[in-house]
């Protein structure tokens, strides 16, 4: 996916973070934001613009990805031993098929969200809260690409979401790609979708020409 990407002009860093079996809530989350940092510092080095970097995941991945956009701004998401200069904010977030909130009339997540989140909800409901990109959403969230699969339990809290960002005047976008499974984005001709549905948006937020 990265490559299609960037064979349509984006730069593409596949980060890495520390996934719940090595490190628990809010790591992960410090983690790519570290990165955003990093990418930010040697913006010259990779030939970059530090104020167009959109922010994409998938799955739990598409749930980072909304948090990461959702808390700009807010330093508590911030690694406090990271010294750099830069910010860790995104000018966009790309959620493919990311939960926006974990305890929702529409969310059904359970011992694998516990793991990460440090306890089941009745234990650590903060964690379950502000773990969640539908808490923060506000004024300061970035412009906000939906790309959905068919199976609803995947778009828990999207639609609250776009509520708030369309409250507050904030650019958003759904695509659902029809009778596609979860992991669409592994497979033709889904891929190819998800690739256009992906540039077109960048497209349009960064004014490429």
């Amino acid at each position: 996916m990265a490559q299609r990407i960037a064979s349509e002009g984006y730069s593409c860093f596949a980060i890495e973070y520390r996934l719940s079996l090595e490190a628990k809530y809010p790591e992960g989350i410090f983690d790519v934001k570290n990165a955003i940092r990093f990418i930010k510092d040697n913006a010259r080095k990779f030939h970059v613009d530090p104020d167009k970097i959109a922010v994409l995941g998938c799955s739990s991945g598409g749930q980072m990805a909304a948090l990461i956009g959702t808390t700009n701004k807010n330093p508590a998401f911030d690694d406090v031993l990271n010294k750099s200069k830069s910010s860790s904010e995104v000018n966009a977030i790309i959620n493919i098929d990311g939960i926006l909130a974990f305890k929702h009339p529409e969310s059904s997540e359970g011992e694998v969200a516990a793991l990460w989140l440090k306890g089941t909800f009745d234990e650590k409901p903060e964690n379950w809260k502000n773990a969640s990109g539908l808490t923060h959403t506000d004024k300061n969230t970035p412009p906000t690409l939906f790309l959905n699969s068919s199976i609803p339990r995947f778009h828990a809290g999207r639609d609250d979401m776009i509520k708030i960002l369309n409250i507050n005047n904030v650019y958003n976008e759904v695509q659902t790609i029809k009778d596609s499974p979860h992991s669409f984005w592994f497979f033709a001709p889904w891929l190819d979708e998800t690739i256009l549905y992906t540039t077109q948006f960048l497209d349009k937020i960064f004014k490429k020409k």
